[in-house]
């Protein structure tokens, strides 16, 4: 299997593996573990947006001074400004909160905590297709090695959240092979967006370094407006700042390292 396709499968089989734990777990998560988890997944996203999408973008523009940041800076605001709207039209409801959020709807429980998870995974599927794409077009600034890195980093940090949304489900009632299936599908948004992606940025190659900056900035908006506040919510809001650093580093590593 060549890179391309590594790099589309392994987001989603991350996620699949994370929501396969409802078979062989009880039906609730720790909360110490899950803080740990969450601060996992926020590190690495913080990681990938710096190292793999906003570098790149800079570096990609072949400019000097302020004209080389420009695509970051706009391509950063777009994407925030992005997962700001969708956070505020599509109806939706994490874990922990007892209010759902969005505009009001008759959907159930089940499936607004579904679309809080695939809202998060939207802008991890873009950056890897972005990346991907760059790889493609641009292997001078983003080897085909460095966008794999990103799409395991990825990889890794959905297990812990596959696992996030079947368990919860699991203890809501659910039978295990529904929970299973609700966590899985939260994950079919990544290599759909990934693709998609790939599409636009072959159609429009000069938008690259904004694209790969669009998808840093959708990113670091899930990570400040959901996971880190998550982590400091209540107890062991000390190992949420531990699975930070950790996924912070691990991703900092894959990406230097494979990059």
């Amino acid at each position: 299997m060549n890179g391309l396709a590594v790099g589309i499968v392994l987001p989603f089989l991350g996620t699949t593996l994370g929501a396969a734990c409802v078979f062989l777990m009880r039906k609730t998560i720790p909360a110490l573990l899950q803080k740990t988890l969450t601060g996992f997944a926020a590190g690495v996203m913080v990681a990938a947006s710096v190292w793999s999408l906003l570098i790149p973008s800079i570096e990609m523009t072949g400019k000097e001074g302020f004209l080389s940041i420009v695509p970051a800076i706009v391509g950063f605001l777009i994407g925030i400004s992005f997962l700001l709207v969708l956070d505020m039209t599509v109806p939706h409801q994490h874990i922990d909160d007892s209010q759902s959020e969005g505009p009001k709807s008759h959907f159930s429980r089940t499936t607004k905590l579904v679309l809080a998870v695939t809202l998060h995974n939207i802008p991890e599927g873009m950056a890897v297709g972005v990346a991907l794409a760059a790889a493609l077009e641009h292997n001078a600034y983003m080897p085909m090695a460095g966008a794999v890195a990103l799409a395991l980093g990825i990889a890794i940090q959905n297990f812990p959240e596959g696992a996030i949304v079947s368990m919860p489900l699991r203890s809501a009632g659910n039978s295990r092979k529904k929970s299973f299936m609700m966590g899985t599908l939260s994950g079919v948004v990544e290599p759909i967006g990934t693709v998609l992606t790939i599409l636009l940025a072959s159609i429009i190659i000069p938008a690259l370094p904004y694209l790969l900056a669009f998808a840093a900035g959708a990113m670091m908006y899930v990570v400040v407006e959901e996971l880190i506040p998550e982590t400091q919510e209540g107890k062991h809001s000390n190992m949420g700042t531990i699975g930070f650093a950790i996924g912070f580093l691990l991703m900092m590593s894959l990406d230097v390292l494979l990059g």
